[in-house]
């Protein structure tokens, strides 16, 4: 009995084992693909040649563009809670730091949870404000996707680039702007025993044993939108500075060894990184931002050696600046990693 039921669990173990390895092997031919004539002599030339003044500008810009993360997830909190910008910045980094250790997507339950936790707050409202907070990201996103298509002469390659962006730009744009307006359109369905979503959030109460009670009523407080006009433009205005941020990390790592590209050159890398790293995610590829921005400065025609110092610094300085933050961030609001797999266990069980 026990190794029949034991044996989906152990295919499941082996076919995703088999898959890590395959997804590895693609990820290495793909960065292989892309650096394949690369001079070591002149790589190593480059490295010694870097100006450290503009490696310390990305080393301020990735902080900064989640410290706005956090000021923007302030405004949409303010009506339900103030609080400090200072604090939901950490929960964000908490949050990228767990999902290192972890990479299953538990980034935005992390920060909620933590949040919850020290203001006093249901989990389940304050992750409904995350989730907000993301789709005016994916909203503004590909607003910039379509500015860069009309505006911006993107690099020839085998196939129609404009095309595919198109398609990719429109369908981010319908998918985050539907689950928006769904979310405010039934809001009042997660309170309504009769309607269709109240009847399952209901069923979800009774299943896990009263555990999950008012997760109704806390989904539906978490459905806000800041109700001043001021509040309410903040929150797209730093979306888009944060964008704009982002699109900046490529161009301190390329003055830093001595690349010049065009304003639009570096919003294609910004843009086409973030659609390579959806897709790695999809398909379960690590490392889809890395292979993204590599092939978009290839495209470019930035030669083999200044495009991998690039990708390796931008990439590199992110790793550790969230790992040192958000470690910092993690410590200091007393939560572990024991206590979080702890709560999640009994979540569970």
């Amino acid at each position: 009995m026990s190794v029949g039921s034991g044996a989906p669990g152990g295919r499941r173990i082996v076919w995703a084992f088999i898959w890590s390895g395959v997804a590895g092997v693609v990820a290495i031919g793909a960065l292989y693909l892309a650096f394949r004539n690369l001079d070591l002599d002149r790589l190593f030339t480059v490295l010694r040649d870097a100006n450290m003044v503009w490696i310390i500008a990305l080393s301020v810009s990735i902080p900064l563009e989640q410290l706005l993360r956090g000021w923007k997830w302030r405004q949409i909190l303010f009506d339900l809670r103030p609080i400090s910008s200072i604090r939901l910045f950490g929960a964000v980094m908490a949050g990228y730091f767990i999902n290192m250790l972890v990479p299953v997507g538990l980034s935005p339950l992390v920060r909620a949870w933590l949040v919850a936790r020290l203001e006093g707050m249901a989990v389940a409202t304050v992750l409904v404000t995350t989730a907000i907070e993301r789709f005016i990201d994916g909203i503004v996103f590909s607003v910039i996707v379509g500015v860069l298509i009309i505006f911006a002469v993107l690099p020839a390659l085998d196939g129609d680039l404009q095309v595919g962006l198109m398609v990719a730009g429109a369908g981010t744009l319908v998918v985050f702007a539907s689950l928006f307006g769904f979310l405010f359109r039934y809001k009042h369905h997660l309170t309504t025993p009769h309607s269709f979503i109240g009847r399952n959030i209901a069923g979800l109460e009774k299943s896990f044993g009263g555990k999950l009670a008012g997760l109704g009523d806390g989904l539906s407080r978490g459905v806000n939108w800041p109700k001043s006009h001021a509040r309410g433009a903040g929150v797209v205005a730093a979306s888009i500075a944060m964008k704009l941020i982002s699109t900046s990390h490529f161009l301190w790592a390329g003055l830093a060894f001595g690349v010049v590209l065009a304003p639009s050159d570096y919003l294609f890398v910004m843009v086409f990184t973030s659609f390579a790293l959806i897709m790695s995610r999809f398909i379960r590829v690590p490392g889809g931002a890395v292979i993204g921005s590599a092939f978009a400065l290839k495209l470019l025609g930035v030669a083999d050696e200044e495009a991998l110092t690039m990708v390796l610094v931008v990439h590199t300085a992110s790793l550790l600046l969230v790992a040192g933050i958000g470690a910092f961030a993690l410590g200091k609001s007393g939560l572990t990693i024991v206590k979080f797999r702890r709560y999640i266990d009994r979540k569970e069980a």
